[in-house]
């Protein structure tokens, strides 16, 4: 990211399609070709690993973070590999079109995971499925089970299953592995789609030239397969349950702090397998993706530990992380590390310190511009440094026109029509402020597509610290045609991008 370039924020679930989410299918492609044609060198996504509804379908709340999200898996594309007919994915229910409605997508695709995984069987053995199988076994192996454990034992979190099965007691493995094996195979299969789909999306993108960057959130869940295939990396007790849980202090914006439950990291544990459980994940991670936006940076250097329990995050503690050492290792045996630190609110001198030590870019937010003294303000556009990622707004903000109708204060809209020179109406407010971003100093400027079309409260992707309505928005049909990027290809053009 040493030139100036620019791409879009969109994540895979919101494509278009017939089958109730964006997928790894004809949109993907689509798009991908309107991104290239239109100058764009990056294409940023939300993190790839499973989601499931009792995680409010979030991306960042998931039961693996090697394993890849299975509802990206393209129907259309299935049939193209002989594991479905046409026959098959000719009638899908009358899913919403903006929306993802997920308890219709997973009944649906069960449906025709369940086919597919039929017909795979019937086809005997497929040396591809047995090498990915194998190049993958140390996360496979255990997220299938995993899986199958879930769905045997209703559902319910590792730490209730049978004491020999939450504390992995060999025999009791073997006897589940056994009793299960058609369904931890059929995740197994599923896995080995999803791979060979991205796999092939991920070609195409090369050949198109644009780069390929993905979310990795610096925690785990706690109801995942890597706690429970690695408990002795996380503070736990002896009945597998979190000790302590991270979150963040109280702040100005929220008086008893965010207490997000995850567990956390033992680093002493990490430290005496030198890293490996990491080094495997980022290994993992950038075989899928060009470059890795590490979220929540600043647990690297401290983070805020809570006592399990706690009603809220207000009596936690900072404690020191060997971020450092952990990156140090990582980056011996690579020739780079193409990471982009997420460094928004409070961060301390060492979190900088250690970012420019590696080089790493951080991150500008315009709609955090406009607030306090604008002129010594980090995300006002004047005063973006050359070594960072420029944004309108991220996943978790409202989009540019929602912000300006719906939560900008009076202070904020005299910042903002004193900055541009004076007043506009509510319809302009997105394409001068992706105008502001591309024309910044900054080296990469990635643009949400919802600010790039300019739509409002209704197209947010996120609300942080609520549980229902997240994730779901999707592009319409009809957004996807050239003249939607015409405006930002003349941009890019004009701003030395392309």
């Amino acid at each position: 990211m040493n030139r100036r370039g620019s791409g879009v924020l969109l994540h895979i679930t919101s494509l278009p399609s017939a089958y109730g989410i964006g997928d790894l299918g004809p949109a993907a492609q689509r798009f991908l070709d309107l991104l290239a044609d239109a100058g764009q060198r990056y294409w940023q996504i939300l993190p790839l690993n499973p989601t499931f509804p009792a995680f409010g379908n979030s991306p960042y709340q998931s039961t693996s973070a090697f394993a890849g999200n299975t509802w990206l898996i393209s129907p259309e594309q299935m049939v193209a590999d002989g594991f479905l007919e046409p026959a098959d994915i000719t009638d899908p229910p009358p899913f919403p079109v903006d929306r993802v409605d997920y308890p219709g997508v997973i009944d649906y695709k069960n449906r025709l995971f369940d086919l597919g995984f039929e017909r795979f069987r019937e086809r005997g053995s497929d040396h591809r499925y047995e090498d990915f199988a194998a190049k993958n076994a140390s996360w496979l192996d255990d997220y299938a089970l995993f899986v199958a454990l879930k769905e045997h034992f209703a559902g319910r979190a590792w730490a209730d299953w049978p004491a020999a099965v939450r504390d992995r007691e060999q025999e009791a493995l073997e006897n589940y592995t056994a009793k299960l094996a058609e369904r931890v195979l059929r995740e197994r299969f599923l896995q080995y789609v999803f791979d060979r789909q991205w796999k092939r999306f991920k070609d195409c993108c090369r050949a198109r030239h644009v780069q390929v960057i993905g979310d990795i959130p610096f925690y785990v869940t706690h109801d995942s397969a890597d706690t429970w295939s690695n408990p002795g990396l996380f503070k736990l007790d002896e009945q597998k349950r979190p000790t302590a849980v991270a979150g963040v202090p109280p702040d100005l914006f929220c008086e008893t702090g965010q207490l997000w439950g995850n567990p956390v990291y033992r680093w002493e544990a990490h430290r005496e397998e030198r890293f490996s459980w990491w080094e495997s994940r980022i290994e993992r991670a950038l075989a899928l993706l060009d470059r890795l936006r590490l979220d929540h940076f600043r647990g690297f250097v401290q983070y805020w530990e809570v006592p399990a329990g706690a009603a809220t995050a207000q009596n936690g503690r900072w404690v020191d992380a060997p971020g450092r050492e952990l990156l140090t290792h990582l980056a011996r045996s690579r020739p780079c590390l193409p990471i982009i630190a997420e460094d928004l609110g409070y961060i301390t001198p060492d979190v900088r310190e250690m970012m420019g030590l590696f080089g790493f870019p951080g991150m500008r937010v315009l709609l955090f511009g406009f607030d306090g003294e604008i002129a010594e303000n980090l995300h006002a556009p004047h005063n973006i440094g050359r070594n960072c990622v420029a944004y309108t707004g991220t996943h978790d903000n409202n989009t540019v026109r929602g912000w300006f109708e719906h939560e900008i204060t009076d202070r904020q809209r005299d910042l903002l029509f004193r900055y541009i020179g004076g007043a506009v109406s509510a319809e302009r407010v997105p394409g001068i402020l992706v105008s502001l971003a591309m024309l910044s100093p900054a080296e990469t400027v990635i643009i949400p597509m919802q600010d790039i079309l300019g739509l409002g409260l209704e197209a947010r992707m996120n609300r942080p610290a609520t549980a229902k309505g997240n994730w779901e928005w999707r592009l319409r049909p009809e957004e996807m045609g050239e003249e939607t990027m015409q405006e930002f290809a003349g941009m890019t053009e004009v701003y030395g991008r392309s």
